[in-house]
């Protein structure tokens, strides 16, 4: 059997013929590459439309993703069609390879990485991409078109001897080279352009390289030893993975795609490396997510800790530590450096991604109340220290300024987990997390020497306990509801049971899980919630939510359940199991900001939580315990 013939039977071929690709390629169809600074996606057809350099948070070099005659892309594509095209990760890595089988020709496999060492100090940001003609011949496209500044900024084309520089006047600059025979001339698409012909067992490579004063020959940037070297150390990172459950796969795909998401110097991880892919196609419900969110972190450090990663569990707490020293107050979210969040504004030239405006970069949800990020982040704490982590007096004293200031404010509305554009409530899982922060802080007093706090911050946590108990259920007294005084549901009550408030068995606990299911599910599907939120537009069943769901049945005992919902999620992933932030419960698509860490950190928590209740079934253990008895 053929090597194309071999890898077809286990992946779904794309199919580009000469009026495009068989239907419009949607968000999901791309994989990712990253060196831990930013990232780029690669389509199917061997183009990449988005990069932003020199970090995730930069304008953008490529951004043919939201618009592709102003963005700017680069591409290494077959220049016969019809063709077929496979996409998959080397084992372990993030280096993808792309396979062609071009009609009436041959077969070639484009191979992309970003160099990576996992070393926080490396200041070179490059693409390398290699062309192998594996079988036949081929004649291929290259096209190399940046656009500085989101496509605003002046680009300046100038071939040299050895390759293109690319400038916008200020300073940035990206080259490409090729070390193979080929002349640059202007691209019909936009750029510049090059033909490459290659037969059987010939091969060639291209190289971009930010910040480059000039194009140099590519055996100069080492191709060929910083694949072997990005390879050896992916696979080296992988082998920390402790998870040996029926969903591996999808675990170890997870736990690599957090990782690129990692900005290396800092330890933040972004929420997505994109900004504005819509929550419903031509819609306007498009953000900027290339952003470290607290909670996002905190979610982290538990997915870390679940399946070994001790390293990046330590570096989102320090991350956050040294931002608290900086600032002294805790932040909805931060730029990757430990800045603020640039103010939120609009790029009225891009068309936007399937034409949905507007494209917008800042976000102004970091100037809002959401009292349920202390509680994430407590939680977190609590865990990073049981499962071996040191908080270090430094680090505890800012967690007793948060512990005081939940303290302090718990009674207050806020907008709540979902960033609601919609005035302040008091919304039912932020008091949860006001007491997971203070429960939490009375648990670690003791190890600080803070013992005298605990029995206020207990007393506290109990008042709001209460409270919850009176107020935040539905009229009838049967399951809890969104917002005290409002009997709309909200998603995020399923993680009542995950935070020990209740047990999963409490006839509330159970009432609520199986009420979101009515209201709020679309199939093994959930949307976050079905009200009026000051945006228009729709927006798809959100992905983190199904995987909280899959927790909350496993912790109520109902597996086989748990099992169907979070398989169904998995499933949902792309063809190289890179999940969005939502999908279109009808037709399957992904939405939203593409990969999603929010996504993945679910999928890998889930999955941590469903594996250890098979085996306590199995082993006759009885019922799943929560992450912490209840007092």
């Amino acid at each position: 059997m053929d090597l194309y013939s071999a890898a077809r039977r286990l992946s779904r071929p794309f199919r580009f013929t000469e009026s495009g690709h068989q239907d419009p390629l949607p968000v999901g169809a791309r994989g990712i590459i990253g060196d831990g600074f930013s990232c780029a996606l690669v389509r199917p057809d061997g183009v990449i439309d988005w990069l932003c350099l020199p970090r995730f948070d930069s304008p953008s070099v490529f951004a043919g993703l939201l618009d592709p005659e102003r963005g700017g892309e680069t591409g290494i594509t077959p220049r016969r069609r019809p063709f077929e095209s496979l996409q998959r990760y080397d084992p372990d890595t993030n280096v993808l390879e792309t396979l062609f089988r071009i009609e009436g020709q041959g077969v070639v496999r484009l191979t992309d990485y970003m160099p990576w060492s996992d070393d926080p100090r490396a200041s070179i940001h490059e693409v390398h991409r290699r062309i192998e003609c594996r079988e036949g011949e081929a004649e291929l496209d290259v096209r190399f078109d940046p656009r500085f500044g989101y496509g605003l900024g002046e680009t300046r084309l100038e071939i040299g001897e050895h390759g293109v520089l690319a400038g916008n006047g200020a300073g940035d600059t990206l080259a490409a080279v090729l070390d193979h025979p080929a002349r640059w001339e202007p691209h019909e698409a936009g750029g510049l352009g090059a033909r490459l012909r290659l037969r059987s067992g010939q091969r060639a490579w291209m190289v971009l390289s930010w910040a480059a004063p000039r194009p140099e020959p590519a055996a100069a940037y080492r191709p060929f030893d910083q694949l072997r070297l990005t390879r050896h150390r992916w696979r080296e990172w992988s082998r920390q993975l402790q998870y040996d459950g029926p969903w591996r796969h999808h675990v170890m795909r997870s736990a690599l795609l957090l990782k690129l998401l990692i900005y290396a110097p800092t330890g933040a991880m972004v929420a997505a490396p994109t900004t504005s892919l819509p929550e419903s196609s031509g819609g306007t419900r498009n953000w900027d997510y290339r952003y470290a969110w607290t909670r996002d972190m905190a979610l982290g450090i538990r997915a870390a800790n679940q399946i070994g990663y001790v390293n990046e569990a330590r570096e989102f707490f320090h991350f956050v530590r040294d931002t608290l020293d900086r600032s002294g107050n805790l932040a909805v979210m931060y730029a990757v450096d430990g800045g603020r969040v640039p103010e939120e504004r609009t790029l009225d030239h891009l068309a936007g991604h399937a034409g949905s405006r507007p494209v917008r970069v800042g976000n102004a949800a970091r100037d809002q109340i959401q009292l349920d990020t202390a509680g994430t982040l407590l939680d977190a704490a609590y865990l990073y220290e049981r499962f071996g982590g040191s908080l270090a007096l430094r680090g505890w004293r800012h967690l007793m300024g948060l512990i005081e200031q939940v303290q302090e404010h718990w009674p207050e509305p806020d907008h709540g987990i979902w960033e609601l554009r919609a005035p302040v409530r008091h919304h039912v899982h932020s008091r949860l997390m006001s007491w997971v922060a203070l429960d939490r802080g009375g648990r670690l007093a003791p190890l600080f020497g803070a013992s005298q706090h605990a029995p206020t911050w207990s007393r506290t946590a109990s008042e709001i306990r209460n409270e919850v108990l009176k107020r935040g259920l539905d009229s009838s007294g049967s399951h809890f509801v969104r917002s005290y005084g409002d009997d709309a549901m909200d998603a995020a009550l399923l993680l009542m049971p995950l935070y020990g408030f209740l047990s999963a068995e409490d006839p509330r606990v159970r009432a609520t899980i199986d009420r979101v299911r009515q209201e709020l599910g679309a199939g093994p599907y959930v949307y976050r919630y079905r009200t009026e939120d000051g945006i228009e537009g729709d927006e798809g069943a959100f992905v983190l939510c199904g995987f909280w769901l899959a927790e909350a049945l496993a912790l109520s005992g109902r597996l086989d359940e748990a099992q169907e919902v979070f398989e169904a999620h998995a499933e949902a992933s792309n063809h190289l199991g890179l999940l969005a932030e939502e999908i279109d419960p009808t037709s399957g698509v992904a939405l939203g900001n593409f990969p999603q860490a929010f996504s993945h950190l679910g999928l890998v928590n889930a999955a941590s939580r469903i594996d250890r209740g098979l085996r306590m079934r199995d082993e006759g253990a009885g019922s799943i315990p929560a992450a912490l008895p209840e007092r």
